[in-house]
């Protein structure tokens, strides 16, 4: 349990539920096949609880709730890391097929739908309140303007995901409190228009960081507007000269003008508790030990007998099958292994050069590499070829991973396990430890309390380097690599991580932006901007590679949505290729 408290944590599920009212008229469900105008009322409270102080600020945590339909969930994390050249499939899942690029991705797609829908939800939400803010009295004017430019920052929070994912899009800027089937799909030129008046007009009124945690500010805003312009700049559909340098302003804006700062650790960015609120992150999904906190709407949850929570459940992904080898068994600490995403060879061996290592911390702190025997009775499976015995003390050294092919000799004589590169195998992998929850409950508990960090500071630093280099200004870029590459030093080895001008090229880009952020949703998205999705699927994902087509790079339209709107497909069309 977090010892600090914010707006977000008190926000229980109930006002979120009562607020959802405004979305009855919800664009679009995919839950069966009934029509769109066969609803059911999810609240008896009436459109006008907006209207009144408490109710619209209720409204307005439930549009926080919304981010964690995304962030922390299955259905983003399959999107954003599989399919990538940094990560394949594991051993377990249902959708092994979406880093496949099979046919089996289609209008139908669960993990597509859930997100289209919880966004669309809360956009209408959030058009509802923006809509009853004038007419609210009794709410302090500069409590109000930051109320709305809060709700127009997670509105384009949204489209821009949105937009990306799927290209042109609704786009609704109305609240809409009647069944309707008239939807159309707005070009992409005028969703990055409205995502872009939305964050503009919301810097007059944001604050900078506050106490009051959890909270959209102004340094969250111009670093998602930086985020915007980088993508924008290379989408031939809604392109401006302009976009480059106005990515790299908004970004050194965070980097100058507020109080962020690089922690001195990387691996201190992802210490769980206390230690998630910390001058480096920028902007977080929170989430909280406390179940009712947690309550979702019914995407991407564990129910149980009386609730549906989500909590952050990205700690069960990157988990390798430790808990079935000799001398180890489940537990808290070490995680649930739902072995969703392997690292490719790709990302532990040029991204994480093993030369690198010695001067770069990052992939000592990003894998995992000790497990201690927990079961020492237990002395099968053995994966290791170098041995054929083991006998284990409680506490002792039961798997390790070195990082390089360790001699059959050398690893003969170590009394544990050596997992090297040769054995890896889709359950047996390095494992990712930045979301790892040792403060669950018990050790099949699926909800996580941990934050998820969305913005941070070391990804402002790398947006800004990446702006400069696209518009010619290597020299300008390498003080913001550099930073982030002095952080991740081993002590004494500062200066060996600093680059010059001439190494401060896209190529370098794309690999250190990998070896900060790995796992952390962005590499899809990275990918796409910088064009060479297909490209570097074909080249370092063999299970992705041999279906991987460039009208991939945009996901299906949910069939749902063409089927109810209007006129169907001819007036929804779905995107090509699916």
């Amino acid at each position: 349990m977090k010892t600090y408290q914010s707006f977000i944590r008190r926000a229980t599920a109930r006002s979120f539920t009562h607020s959802l009212l405004v979305v009855s008229a919800l664009l679009l469900s995919t839950t069966g096949c009934k029509d769109l105008l066969e609803e059911v009322p999810i609240s008896q409270v009436g459109s006008q609880y907006a209207n009144t102080p408490n109710g619209f600020e209720a409204v307005v945590k439930a549009a926080y709730s919304s981010l964690r339909e995304y962030y922390g969930r299955e259905d983003a994390m399959t999107l954003t890391v599989f399919g990538t050249d940094t990560y394949t499939m594991g051993s377990d899942g249902s959708f092994k097929f979406v880093n496949q690029y099979t046919s089996q991705i289609d209008g139908r797609l669960g993990v597509t739908n859930n997100i289209w829908n919880a966004f669309y939800k809360a956009i209408n939400t959030i058009n509802v309140a923006l809509e009853a803010a004038p007419t609210i009295t009794g709410l302090d004017e500069t409590i109000k303007k930051r109320r709305i430019s809060e709700l127009k920052f997670l509105r384009a929070h949204h489209y821009f995901i949105l937009v990306q994912m799927f290209g042109p899009i609704s786009l609704l800027t109305k609240g809409n409190l009647v069944p309707t089937k008239e939807f159309t799909r707005a070009p992409v030129k005028e969703v990055y228009a409205q995502i872009i008046t939305d964050l503009e007009s919301s810097l007059t009124d944001l604050t900078p960081p506050t106490t009051d945690y959890g909270r959209v500010t102004k340094g969250a805003a111009e670093h998602l507007l930086a985020k915007v312009y980088l993508t924008k700049a290379t989408d031939k559909d809604a392109m401006a000269a302009d976009d480059f340098a106005k990515a790299a302003t908004y970004a050194q804006n965070v980097i100058k003008n507020y109080t962020y700062s690089l922690l001195p650790d990387f691996a201190s960015v992802f210490v769980q508790g206390g230690g998630e609120v910390n001058n480096e992150v920028i902007f977080a999904t929170q989430y909280t030990s406390e179940p009712i906190t947690n309550i979702g709407s019914g995407f991407n949850s564990t129910t149980t007998s009386t609730v549906t929570i989500n909590g952050n459940q990205t700690h069960l992904y990157f988990v390798m099958e430790y808990d079935n080898q000799a001398g180890m068994q489940r537990d808290i600490v070490n995680g649930r292994p739902f072995r969703r995403f392997m690292p490719t060879p790709y990302l532990l061996n040029v991204v994480f050069a093993e030369k690198d290592r010695v001067i770069d911390s990052r992939y000592k702190k990003t894998f995992k590499d000790t497990w201690y025997s927990n079961n020492p009775s237990k002395t099968t499976p053995i994966f290791d070829n170098s041995k054929t015995s083991l006998k284990f003390v409680a506490g002792d050294t039961a798997i390790f991973i070195p990082g390089y092919e360790m001699p059959l000799a050398e690893r003969a004589k170590r009394r544990y396990q050596v997992l090297v590169p040769s054995l890896y195998k889709p359950n047996l992998f390095p494992n990712l430890q930045k979301f790892m929850d040792a403060l669950r409950p018990d050790r099949t508990y699926e909800a996580g309390s941990r934050d998820f960090i969305m913005f941070r500071l070391a990804d402002t630093y790398l947006i800004a380097a990446e702006a400069l280099i696209k518009q010619g200004k290597a020299a300008d870029a390498v003080p913001f690599i550099n930073a982030v590459r002095r952080r991740a030093a081993w002590p004494g080895k500062e200066k060996d991580m600093e680059i010059t001008a001439s190494q401060a090229t896209m190529d370098f880009i794309m690999e250190e932006r990998e070896r900060e952020l790995a796992g952390e949703m962005h590499r899809w998205f990275d990918l796409k901007r910088w064009g060479n999705l297909v490209e570097r699927v074909k080249a370092y994902n063999p299970d992705g590679a041999p279906n991987v087509k460039d009208f991939h790079l945009l996901r299906p339209i949910p069939q749902d949505q063409i089927d109810r709107t209007a006129g169907g497909a001819a007036k929804y069309p779905q995107n090509p290729g699916y």
